[in-house]
């Protein structure tokens, strides 16, 4: 059957979603680390059967986008389509291969239908530990990207239903969580195989003809409503820079510069006026930098478009070898996401030279990825990885959200009570930082303030985070959101240490806290003309001091 009518076309289009939703659910029922179960820093998709993507789960477009970009690298470099065969199962972690950092594994199953290939699944999945010179695998003294873990090049860990027991051996022996990073593996094989009989019923029930039809009207419609949305952007050529705050080995910011020229319904990025490629682990690959751009695209026009291999062809990207955006191996990759978010921040800036109505200030822009390694009595060790977020930028029409994760990673938030129930650490304080939101008319989201305290014996703690001194900006006469902070508090000792925003290394011992504090959104519009009633709810409600208040918005309380 060949022929495709409209409803077998949505109907099809939804299966496909299904799909990937289903090996999304599986991963988080079956997965073992609080970085994936909780976190669910994973994610899920579906190729066509010349490995283009065509749906995906509602994860994380960090992942998504540039597990697209992998799959495509795979094939034209490493792995022809004609040498997958069914029962195999694709695997890489290499940033130079097409992945992104040595923590994310992306497993590719071709899957076929009466020996006839019908459709790739894919599942990227953050694991906790994959070795280098700090837990949790971001080592910000890393000056190369074997100083980071241990690298997969593109293999079948998966051949013809049998599994590379010694490749995955080898490869778990390398990690400080072995148990957990192997339950989570085995949570993504079996997610691939969940998807590959949904995607096997769906094309014996329509057809492998009807199947590939529909996977390129679908393409193509993401297309066609791309360029619809771009063509309403006014034509021009959009610049705007910010910055990330250095590379955690030499102290000095590092330009992101993005140009966005917009012509009829097409558009180009063009990010070659970005710094020279760091030293240390905040550099981009290609694969990235192309996902963090296409991510601020989609969220600058803020329509409805299914995100797929057709809405990024009227998108054009330039970013040269040798810039932080496009680093040249071996250059360290871990902490990827400080360039990545200030991409997004960048490329959202320009457009709000030309969409001045839509576009809201700057988000928080980091992940704040940290991790603790702790030593307990018995000598066993125990990594906690977490991550944070901060405040968004405030809207044209509204306050910025507080303490919400950015799309472009997506997280969730790790219960607190949970981690304490597992691991030698005890949380102090959770909630709102005040007077972290930036001024503005409407006011930017307010960052969180995060205490731990190590209950272990021992312990080792590095973090990979940014903002600390360039904070995010704000937009038509607003004012940037508060910084972050990292604060160590030693057992015993009143005064709390500064510590800068990439660290490793640092030696705890019990009784020794860590203090977090995220940056907030930046603000929107003029604070002189804020609502006087929208301030005395801030003040009402804690997320503002009086201080602030007369300070910022020269409140005076009447």
């Amino acid at each position: 059957m060949s022929e495709l009518n409209p409803v077998q076309l949505e109907i099809i289009r939804n299966a496909l979603v299904a799909a990937a939703e289903e090996m999304s659910v599986t991963v988080w029922r079956t997965s073992r680390s609080s970085v994936v179960r909780d976190i669910l820093d994973y994610s899920t998709a579906v190729f066509d059967d010349e490995g283009r993507s065509v749906a995906q789960a509602a994860r994380m477009p960090v992942h998504l986008n540039s597990m697209a970009s992998c799959l495509t690298d795979l094939l034209a470099k490493f792995i022809p389509l004609a040498d997958w065969h069914e029962g195999d199962v694709v695997i890489t972690n290499d940033p130079y291969c097409g992945g992104q950092h040595l923590p994310d594994w992306l497993t590719f199953q071709p899957v076929f239908v009466d020996g006839r290939r019908i459709a790739i699944a894919g599942i990227l999945v953050h694991h906790l530990d994959v070795g280098g010179g700090s837990p949790g695998s971001y080592h910000a003294g890393a000056t190369e990207i074997f100083h980071e873990g241990i690298r997969i090049p593109p293999i079948k860990i998966v051949e013809a239903g049998r599994k590379n027991e010694a490749a995955i051996r080898l490869i778990l022996q390398n990690s400080r969580e072995p148990a957990n990073v192997g339950g989570d593996f085995l949570s993504q094989l079996a997610a691939l195989d969940v998807g590959a009989r949904n995607l096997r019923r769906i094309a014996r029930r329509y057809g492998p003809d009807c199947l590939a039809l529909a996977c390129r009207r679908i393409q193509a419609q993401s297309e066609a409503a791309m360029r619809a949305a771009i063509w309403v952007v006014p034509d021009g050529r959009y610049s705007f820079e910010d910055f990330i705050d250095d590379d955690g080995i030499d102290r000095r910011p590092l330009r992101i510069h993005a140009r966005v020229t917009v012509a009829g319904e097409e558009l180009t990025i063009d990010l070659s006026g970005s710094s020279p490629q760091a030293r240390g682990p905040v550099n981009c690959t290609y694969n990235m930098t192309d996902s963090a751009a296409f991510c601020g695209v989609m969220m600058s026009l803020g329509t409805e478009i299914a995100a797929n291999a057709g809405c990024y062809r009227p998108i054009r990207l330039i970013a040269p070898e040798g810039l932080v955006v496009n680093a040249r191996a071996p250059a360290p990759v871990a902490n990827r996401m400080a360039c990545g978010h200030r991409i997004v921040n960048a490329v959202m800036g320009a457009f709000a030279q030309a969409l001045p109505e839509r576009i809201p200030a700057a988000y928080y822009g980091v992940s704040y990825s940290y991790a603790l390694n702790a030593i307990n009595a018995d000598h066993s060790r125990q990594v906690y990885f977490d991550l944070e977020c901060g405040g968004w930028g405030g809207h044209p029409e509204e306050d910025g959200a507080n303490a919400f994760s950015c799309g472009f990673h997506n997280i969730a938030n790790t219960p607190i009570e949970l981690a304490e129930a597992s691991l030698p650490i005890t949380f102090l304080r959770y909630g709102l930082k005040p007077d972290s939101g930036g001024p503005g008319k409407h006011r930017g989201g307010l960052g969180l303030a995060r205490e731990f305290r190590l209950d272990a014996p021992a312990g080792v703690f590095a973090a990979s985070f940014d903002r600390f001194t360039h904070r995010p900006y704000g937009l038509a006469g607003g004012a940037g959101g508060a910084a972050g902070r990292l604060m160590l508090r030693r057992a015993g000792e009143g005064q709390e240490q500064a510590l800068p925003s990439k660290v490793s290394d640092v030696a705890m011992r019990r009784g020794d806290v860590i203090r977090l504090e995220t940056a907030g959104g930046g603000g929107h519009g003029a604070p002189a003309a804020r609502d006087q009633e929208a301030i005395r709810r801030d003040l009402a409600e804690g997320y503002l001091s009086a201080e602030a208040a007369r300070r910022d918005y020269g409140y005076d309380g009447t």
